[in-house]
């Protein structure tokens, strides 16, 4: 089992910086790809960043050039640095992992973007 812990989640004006992350822990070895994915309210999931076990970053498109996803820590850490925030950019952001074809979820961290 991979347990997911995300952190840095908050209030944002617009135009503003936010980091977050996620630590894992438990059965991190063989965890090939993690990604960051986001909920706004009464939206479906979708994806806003991947990172594999080489280093291979993807973006969406409503992201891309304003975010950049990171792992540090051994790659037991992934990070989301975020730029130029959007109200529309509001939501919670869900940690996801998958090691030997499994996915997991952390809670989430909500990411408030308004003045």
């Amino acid at each position: 089992q991979v347990q997911l812990v995300e952190s840095g989640g908050g209030l944002v004006q617009p135009g503003g910086s936010l980091r977050i992350s996620c630590l894992a822990s438990g059965s991190t070895f063989g965890i090939n790809l993690m990604a960051w994915y986001r909920q706004a309210p009464g939206k479906q999931r979708e994806l806003v960043a991947t990172i594999d076990a080489g280093g291979t970053t993807t973006y969406a498109a409503a992201v891309k050039g304003r975010c950049t996803i990171s792992r540090v820590n051994a790659g037991n850490t992934v990070s989301l640095q975020m730029n130029s925030l959007k109200p529309e950019d509001t939501a919670v952001y869900y940690c996801n992992a998958v090691r030997l074809g499994m996915a997991f979820w952390g809670k989430g961290t909500l990411v408030t973007v308004s003045s």
